[in-house]
């Protein structure tokens, strides 16, 4: 029986370019999907899964992560004084959600280089690698769709879904064999490669369940042509020590931290909530497109 995946680890000192300027002075993961900020919605899907310890991986700028996920005691006491109880009740229980802890990235050196960060928080124990800028909305929670591939078979776990055509470049590709309806034993991976050269239409996205020996990995992986230090380029090598497998997750997956992607999610999430719903569905039909 695998050990419980207690932990997860939020990588989240990216310096958010593709909106800037809103991001020049606020963090990325706070962006609103409605009235909710990207690492919220993946917060709240760890929980679901069963996490129960979050660590933030967070750089300079990134100062209202914490102060969202802290106590606010002035807000409390005005919400209390002015008897919006309801109100009050979902504000405390963002800070209840799990057990919060803070590591900074001095430089950001790339995803695996974030991850090795969180290297002293996590211990000798598997996690799970969350990425806020993939929204995944599921009916069971894309966390939990690795977890329990990881726990059936005692090896770390990777999301996927398939990319069509020239967009698979932009993603990590893995080469697999299907064990099950969805899910793949993975024999290769590659970073960002050429359409014509990636071994699959199969992307590897925010969502990873790993073993603690992934960290010596990065620590002996040097860093690519920009000189990030990259995840995929780490688990290639300890694919070569022990199974990988990934699962096609169920659900719809949001690139949040693209412009287009973050719009698309915005109206989707909009159209799901029953206190702005109903109004912004007649407001989309109005539109003369």
């Amino acid at each position: 029986m695998p050990r419980k995946v207690r932990k997860a680890v939020f990588p989240a000192a990216g310096l958010g370019t593709r909106f800037l300027p809103a991001t020049k002075s606020s963090p990325k993961e706070m962006l609103p999907l409605v009235d909710k900020p990207l690492i919220q919605y993946v917060v709240e899907e760890a929980v679901a899964s069963g996490i129960e310890s979050v660590i933030i991986v967070t750089g300079r700028g990134k100062a209202p992560m914490e102060d969202h996920f802290d106590i606010s005691f002035e807000l409390e006491k005005l919400l209390e004084e002015r008897g919006k109880l309801s109100l009050l009740k979902e504000m405390r229980a963002i800070s209840q959600m799990a057990r919060f802890s803070y590591v900074r990235q001095g430089e950001a050196l790339g995803l695996g280089h974030a991850v090795l960060q969180a290297r002293d928080l996590v211990g000798d124990e598997p996690f799970a690698v969350m990425l806020s800028d993939d929204i995944i909305d599921s009916a069971t929670p894309g966390l939990k769709q690795l977890l329990d591939v990881y726990e059936k078979y005692d090896a770390p776990v990777l999301g996927t879904m398939q990319v069509a055509g020239e967009a698979i470049s932009r993603f990590g590709a893995i080469d697999v064999d299907e064990v099950e309806d969805g899910i793949y034993k993975i024999k290769d991976m590659v970073e960002k490669p050429k359409f014509s050269e990636a071994p699959s239409d199969l992307a590897i996205i925010g969502r990873y369940v790993l073993t603690p020996d992934i960290f010596d990995e990065i620590e002996k992986t040097t860093p690519g042509a920009i000189g990030e230090i990259q995840i995929t380029d780490a688990m290639r090598s300890l694919l070569k020590k022990r199974p990988f497998y990934a699962v096609r997750f169920k659900g719809t997956r949001h690139d949040a931290g693209d412009k287009l992607g973050f719009l698309i999610a915005t109206v989707e999430f909009a159209l799901k909530r029953k206190d702005v719903a109903p109004d912004f569905r007649e407001y989309l039909k109005s539109l003369k497109l």
